[in-house]
């Protein structure tokens, strides 16, 4: 198991900047490729960005391509999503997720709780 805690949300303006954190805690962060998905209101989680367990792949949505980067500290059980150039279809609750063996089309085994991101215009 896995316990994963986001932080780092806020308030930005149009075009600025916010770097999120998702610490894990349990068992070895390292054996988890993690993700981050977003949940605007009234709609459906999306695909944000992903890094493979070594840090070696990322992934990210084309929404967010250029603006997002994502990157994992495994010495200290963190990955980042740096956001850069924020717009206001950005503003979503965001999740860090992770899975032990990701799969096309299957939802992560773990999830965190969430932290709120407002992109004001």
């Amino acid at each position: 198991q896995v316990q994963l805690l986001e932080s780092g949300g806020g308030l930005v303006q149009t075009g600025g900047s916010l770097r999120l954190s998702c610490a894990a805690s349990g068992r070895t962060f390292s054996s988890y490729a993690i993700g981050w998905f977003r949940q605007a209101p009234v709609k459906k989680r999306e695909f944000v960005a992903a890094v493979s367990r070594s840090g070696d792949s990322t992934y990210y949505a084309d929404s967010v391509k250029g603006r997002f980067t994502i990157s994992r500290d495994n010495a200290k059980n963190t990955v980042y999503l740096q956001m850069n150039s924020l717009k206001p279809g950005d503003t979503a609750v965001y999740y860090c997720s992770a899975q032990s063996h990701p799969t096309v089309g299957v939802p992560p085994n773990y999830w965190g709780k969430g932290t709120q991101i407002t992109v004001s215009s």
